[in-house]
């Protein structure tokens, strides 16, 4: 059953039903340090049942007075991915017994491991049921208790996770919502509650975009009664250093316009903003997190659909920058949006780098399934840095191949560039499009199609909205050591 996790600190044990949490190493130790009998019987029992402390498996044990929760760790438990999925794990156990009560006593933890654990906790607990109007009975806090010396809410290292879960769980929540009730206005809305936590958020209406001659992303927009809007969303920790600039694909639902999709599944396409998601559910984070550099977030929200004024296949619109774009497949949609949203970030803030994310193709999903983002990038150094960003997170990316004779594939004979390439290579044509409204910055795309959603859910992870990107972009912020531009692919009339 679903449940949500509550976590409080306490230096003895709750009253109550509670389950005594013991970590059970590779060699059969129990940790923490419990009375001769009591231990003498856990390992009779585990004798019994086999149970060898095998990382993430658990087991319950019954005495006649109290009663205690098992989970195997392996070899000495490391922080970061390791302990964050033995959290996940922990809080599976818990949440299946009868009380969903637990008790950590003092574990000698180091405070980074038992944070990390306590963040994969909390990451697994999370669940979407605002419409559901009936809840579960047995729809009830998990309730973790933990005691001993490393850690309590006051510690910087568990504050800076409780932000980052924030920011995920944020993240999880747009992406989740159904689009008639997360369109674009209010999806800026969201964005704006956010300033309580320190975020400059502004908000660009349609006219304010129609001045700065956002033709790209409005032209998407144009077809839905849903008016488009864009988001700035500026934390300033850094003074007066440039910023980094996040910037997401906020298209709230996609029917693919004139450009029509099939029927089936056309119901995911509630997710195709989960790159306007993750940017700002890693805003969420970074200003919880009160972070000393300097971000912004910039997210393009329209809405595509196929009425009587939208754009159709031929059209040709003019982006910010002022260059052309024959709109060939209106299903292709993302990139205009990108396009002017690219373009403004760069020439209003002049940032370090650009990361921008977006479920942008199918073609990605196709080349790399669901287990990476795509990631494209001008710079070498911009990809390192988030590959090891990545590994780090298990938000895992794959540098895909860019260059001349992808970019040529966009050659129109009426405007500057088509909006697709050719049959092959559609997520490596989509990247060559963005390149073009990149001048003189560190820029990556990461086209996470494969990602916002997930079909199974895994530890610290559930079915349906992930959340990916906001730990990525988090990480890379954490560990910056600067990047150039190493690759700039001139356009060719060949």
């Amino acid at each position: 059953m679903p449940a949500k996790l509550k976590l409080s600190f306490s230096k003895t044990s709750p009253k109550g039903d509670v389950a005594t949490i013991c970590l059970i190493g590779k060699n059969g130790e129990i940790i923490p340090h419990l009375e001769r009998n009591i231990a003498a019987h856990l390992i009779r029992t585990m004798a019994l049942a086999q149970f060898t402390g095998k990382f993430g498996k658990s087991l319950m044990i019954y005495t006649d007075t109290n009663s205690y929760l098992l989970i195997g760790t392996g070899d000495k438990l490391a922080s970061g991915i390791e302990a964050e999925k033995l959290g996940g794990k922990l809080f599976s156990a818990l949440n299946g017994t009868a009380s969903k009560m637990g008790w950590m006593p003092d574990h000698k933890l180091a405070p980074t491991v038992l944070a990390d654990v306590l963040f994969g906790a909390n990451l697994a607990s999370y669940h979407f049921d605002r419409y559901f109007t009936e809840k579960e009975k047995d729809d009830v806090m998990v309730r973790l208790c933990v005691g001993g010396e490393a850690l309590d809410e006051n510690v910087s290292v568990y504050q800076d996770r409780q932000a980052l879960a924030n920011g995920v769980f944020f993240a999880r929540d747009l992406v989740f919502e159904p689009a008639n009730k997360l369109y674009p206005v209010e999806f800026a809305n969201r964005c704006s509650a956010l300033s309580s936590l320190g975020l400059e958020v502004e908000v660009l209406d349609e006219t304010a975009m129609e001045k700065l001659g956002m033709g790209a992303l409005l032209g998407v927009g144009q077809g839905s009664r849903r008016e488009s809007r864009m988001v700035v969303m500026n934390w300033r920790g850094g003074g007066d250093e440039p910023p980094f600039a996040f910037v997401g694909k906020g298209v709230t639902f996609d029917t693919g316009g004139i450009s029509l999709k099939p029927p089936k599944g056309m119901e995911d396409m509630k997710w195709d903003m989960g790159g306007a998601a993750a940017v700002t559910g890693a805003m969420c984070a970074i200003a919880g997190r009160k972070l000393n550099k300097n971000i912004v977030g910039v997210i393009g929200l329209v809405e595509n659909m196929p009425d009587g004024n939208a754009q159709r296949p031929g059209d040709v619109v003019t982006a910010m920058s002022g260059k052309t774009i024959e709109v060939i497949n209106t299903d292709a949609e993302g990139r205009l949006v990108l396009a002017d949203a690219l373009h403004y970030s760069e020439t209003r803030f002049k940032p370090h780098a650009i990361v921008n994310l977006a479920t942008l193709t199918g073609a990605i999903i196709a080349s790399l399934g669901k287990e990476y983002g795509g990631l494209f990038a001008n710079s070498d150094d911009l990809a390192s840095q988030l590959e090891d960003a990545g590994r780090q997170t298990e938000e895992g990316v794959w540098r895909m191949p860019m260059g001349p004779s992808y970019d040529r594939m966009l050659k129109s004979h009426i405007a500057d560039m088509k909006n697709i390439g050719g049959p092959y290579g559609g997520a490596i044509t989509a990247a060559c499009f963005l390149a073009r409204f990149v001048e003189r910055t560190p820029w990556a795309h990461l086209d996470i199609a494969g990602k916002a959603w997930s079909d199974k859910a895994t530890a610290t992870v559930p079915k349906g909205g992930t959340g990916y990107g906001v730990r990525l972009l988090n990480r890379l912020i954490d560990d910056w050591q600067g990047a150039s531009v190493s690759h700039k692919w001139e356009q060719s009339d060949d």
